[in-house]
C-alpha cells in the first residue's frame, strides 16, 4: 500500500476526482456573477476581487476541507495559517485567477485547484467554465482537456511567447527573429493551458506569482511535456512558508532553456 494511503490519504485519483467535481460546481458559482457587475475591492498592489472571488473561495474551503479535513489550506483569498505547515498534502487553490479579464468580460479565466505533497502538484485542475474547458493531469498518467490527451508542441518557424515585453526582448539571436509575443492573457494560470495544449509555445512569467497561480498548471504542463522552471533552471516548490516566486519561465525543450537564460540574466 503506498505510503499516503497508509498514513490516511486519499489516493490520487480520488483527489483528482474531487478536484474536478468540486472545480466544476466553483465555475458554476463563478458564472452567476459573471457580466452582472459584481461588487469590487481594490488589494494592496491595486489587483481587484470582487465578491464572485469570496463566494467561490468560501464553497472551496467549505466543501475541499470537509472532504479532507487532515489537508492544509492555500488560497489566495483565505488569510494564511502557518497550521498548514505541518500538513501531509495540501489544497492550494485561485477561486478566480484572471480576476481583471472576469471582470472586464473576458472570456480566459479560470477555478486553479491542486493538491500539493512535497512541494510538488500531485493532482491538477484548471476549470474555465465561460469557456467550456477543463484542464487536469495526474503525476505520470498525462495531461488532458475535456477528458482528451493534450501535448505540447515542438516549435515551428513561427514561435509565439507570452509574457512581459522586457522579457521577450531579450530573446537570445536566433530565437528572437522566430518569436511573436503573444497578447496579454489575464490568467497565468490559463496562458500555462495553452502551452500544455500546444497552442502557444512558451512565456516569461514576471515576479511575484504565487503558488495558488501556476501549482495545478504547473502538474498539467509537466504531464504535457513542458515544465516551468525558476532563474536557477529549478522547478518550483509548492505549499512552504513562502509561497510567492521570483521571474520563471514555462514551456519546453530548447526554447524553455533558451528563455530560461533570459531571467537567470536578468535576476543574477
Amino acid at each position: 500500500m503506498p505510503e499516503a494511503e497508509k498514513a490516511g490519504m486519499a489516493p490520487n485519483t480520488e483527489d483528482l476526482a474531487l478536484l474536478l467535481d468540486v472545480g466544476r460546481e466553483a465555475g458554476a458559482i463563478a458564472m452567476r456573477y459573471f457580466g452582472q457587475n459584481p461588487e469590487v475591492w481594490m488589494k494592496s498592489g491595486q489587483s481587484p476581487v470582487s465578491e464572485a472571488d469570496f463566494a467561490v473561495d468560501a464553497f472551496l474551503r467549505e466543501t475541499l476541507t470537509a472532504a479532507r479535513p487532515h489537508y492544509g489550506w492555500l488560497s489566495e483569498e483565505t488569510a494564511d495559517s502557518e497550521a498548514r505547515l505541518s500538513a501531509g498534502r495540501t489544497f492550494v487553490v485561485d477561486p478566480i485567477d484572471g480576476t481583471r479579464g472576469f471582470l472586464e468580460g473576458s472570456t480566459s479565466w479560470c477555478v486553479s485547484l491542486a493538491v500539493v505533497e512535497n512541494g510538488r502538484p500531485i493532482a491538477g485542475v484548471i476549470d474555465c467554465p465561460a469557456l467550456g474547458d477543463v484542464f487536469s493531469a495526474l503525476p505520470g498518467k498525462g495531461a488532458r482537456k475535456n477528458g482528451s490527451a493534450i501535448r505540447v508542441r515542438k516549435p515551428g518557424a513561427l514561435l509565439e511567447v507570452g509574457g512581459p515585453k522586457p522579457y521577450f526582448d531579450e530573446l537570445p539571436e536566433g530565437w528572437r527573429e522566430r518569436a511573436h509575443r503573444v497578447q496579454h492573457i489575464p490568467s497565468l494560470a490559463y496562458r500555462l493551458a495553452l502551452i500544455a495544449e500546444g497552442r502557444i509555445d512558451a512565456t516569461f512569467v514576471k515576479p511575484n506569482a504565487h503558488d495558488w497561480d501556476i501549482a495545478a498548471a504547473d502538474l498539467i504542463l509537466r504531464e504535457a511535456g513542458g515544465h516551468i522552471l525558476d532563474a536557477s533552471s529549478a522547478v518550483p516548490f509548492y505549499g512552504g512558508a513562502i509561497t510567492s516566486h521570483g521571474a520563471l519561465v514555462a514551456g519546453s525543450g530548447e526554447l524553455l532553456h533558451a528563455i530560461a537564460g533570459v531571467i537567470a540574466g536578468t535576476e543574477s
